[in-house]
């Protein structure tokens, strides 16, 4: 359950929400990304099967150009690229160190 820039979906708040369906996770999710993200986030918006799934995702991982990027190079995360870690993955990193601690975690282990 890894995505294109290292986090592991299975941790991320959205995805557990959406498996066990419960929408007290999703509006707990929607208010510390509203005031994380700084973007108002609803709870109905929570809505995700992870970044590489067919199903739902979460709005700004399906608008995501670090997930775009990866999809036309063929890879199945970033660390496999030779301009990793790229300005968009830089970018999402000033974001969410999380990104940048999940990106160094599969770098070092050469996954």
């Amino acid at each position: 359950m890894i995505a294109y820039c290292g986090l592991n979906c299975a941790e991320c708040p959205a995805f557990k929400a959406t498996q066990a369906n419960d929408d007290k996770l999703r509006a707990e999710c929607a208010r510390t990304w509203s005031i994380q993200y700084k973007h108002d986030i609803k709870p109905d918006q929570i809505n995700c099967t992870g970044c590489k799934s067919t199903g739902q995702k979460f709005f700004f991982c399906r608008i995501c150009g670090v997930a775009k990027c990866a999809v036309e190079r063929g890879l199945d995360n970033c660390t496999k690229c030779p301009d990793a870690p790229c300005e968009k993955l830089q970018d999402m990193m000033a974001i969410d160190p999380n990104v940048k601690k999940s990106f160094e975690g599969i770098s070092n282990k050469n996954i």
